[in-house]
């Protein structure tokens, strides 16, 4: 997925809140992302429980390959479902955390207009790595990195963010925020 790259498709905050809310309705956690010339690899845990998020039971790490085709089909199915809360994230006690919190990095991402990407996740914290070229031919590597408490800050900020103070309500299309 070559956002940058003459592509005329969306920008990486609708890319990755439609990943994040596909995770959340799996049950993955642990997320490892790849981007990949034609989409992303995607990796997470899932649990033995099923249907449900947990912190114990038998865990088996899942990979994906989500084509271009396949994400433009997730944009759709999360805006058909955008605000309809799932159930709490077990480790953060927030519906719709990935949703949410990979609409934050890829909002971040869109102001970084990176060639390349590449993160992961533990325990709500994110480590990106982007390939960057800067405005004077510079290129390279860029890591940068997202507690946990830096996440869910963002997270409880992004209403605000959007320009929808205490008291107002946000659009229909706004996640819910814990």
């Amino acid at each position: 997925m070559r956002i940058y790259e003459g592509s005329p498709r969306q920008d990486w905050e609708e890319v990755l809140r439609s990943i994040g809310a596909w995770a959340d309705r799996e049950f993955l956690k642990e997320l490892l992302l790849l981007e990949l010339d034609g989409g992303f690899l995607v990796q997470g845990l899932t649990t033995s429980m099923g249907g449900q998020w947990s912190e114990s039971g038998t865990f088996a790490k899942q990979t994906h390959e989500l084509t271009d085709d396949q994400i433009g089909d997730l944009i759709g199915a999360a805006r058909e479902q955008r605000g309809s809360a799932s159930v709490d994230h077990a480790q953060t006690g927030i519906a719709n955390f990935y949703e949410q919190a990979l609409r934050i990095i890829g909002k971040w991402l869109d102001s970084q207009t990176p060639r390349d990407v590449f993160f992961f996740e533990q325990n709500g914290s994110f480590v990106v790595r982007a390939f960057m070229v800067s405005s004077h031919g510079k290129v390279g590597h860029q890591l940068s990195e997202f507690t946990r408490e830096e996440i869910l800050a963002m997270i409880e900020a992004a209403p605000l963010d959007r320009g929808h103070g205490a008291g107002s309500p946000p659009p229909a299309d706004a996640p819910p925020t814990a």
